[in-house]
């Protein structure tokens, strides 16, 4: 079994036996929360990644050029649901960083509450992502924002947060394309979204994400 980085910053490949996962340093060792793997290499341990359960990690896979998120980053992540992938994002910034997890289904926040309460750099958030007045005064002003919502206005719902983000600050969307339009060509849709996209943000890359993540295309962005 071997370790090796990715070009990407706090995300590891593990190869073993001819298979190539990717993996992060476990903030919490010893604590599995979504019955991930967990590797020891070194002293340090690892928890498996995988991207067929995260537009994140089916990001990394398409090799996105640009993942934005670093150690000690504050990070609003919008559709935050049971917490698979803010839970890598945790990893990720490590323990001087800030994910602050927003998801507007009491049920889903009451699971994510059970990984907050193990990762203290997790703050756990029940709000409505389309209404940003109602949270402002709970969060800081953040280096990345990340939005997995499954909406029909979701680029809307992203412009509307972008009063939180920093100046050159990143933003990170995954457009489920179906959610916009069923009827409608997936990349009719992507081009449609990438031009609202260009009113206030910079495009760095875009990745289609099938087969991982069917009809979902993932947009990485800077703020002007």
């Amino acid at each position: 079994m071997e370790l090796e980085k990715s070009k990407y910053e706090g995300i590891f490949i593990i190869n073993q036996k001819g298979r190539r996962n990717l993996v992060t340093k476990n903030l919490t060792p010893g604590k599995s929360f979504f019955d991930e793997k967990l590797y020891k290499i070194n002293n340090e341990e690892f928890r498996e990644f995988n991207p067929t359960h995260s537009k994140l990690g089916a990001a990394i896979i398409k090799r996105i050029s640009l993942i934005p998120i670093k150690q000690s980053d504050k990070i609003l992540y919008l559709g935050a649901s049971h917490g698979y992938t803010p839970s890598f994002v945790s990893d990720i910034v490590g323990k001087n960083g800030v994910v602050f997890c927003l998801d507007f289904a009491p049920r889903v926040v009451r699971d994510l509450l059970g990984i907050c309460e193990e990762r203290e750099n997790m703050i756990p958030m029940l709000a409505d992502a389309k209404k940003p007045e109602t949270y402002k005064t709970r969060i800081t002003e953040v280096d990345v924002i990340y939005q997995d919502i499954a909406q029909k206005n979701q680029v809307e719902i992203l412009l509307k947060n972008l009063q939180f983000l920093k100046p050159k600050g990143y933003a990170m969307i995954a457009i489920k394309s179906r959610s916009i339009d069923v009827t409608r060509h997936p990349q009719r849709i992507y081009q449609e979204v990438e031009d609202k996209l260009k009113d206030k943000l910079k495009i760095i890359d875009k990745k289609e994400l099938d087969p991982l993540q069917k009809a979902h295309c993932f947009f990485v962005c800077q703020k002007k």
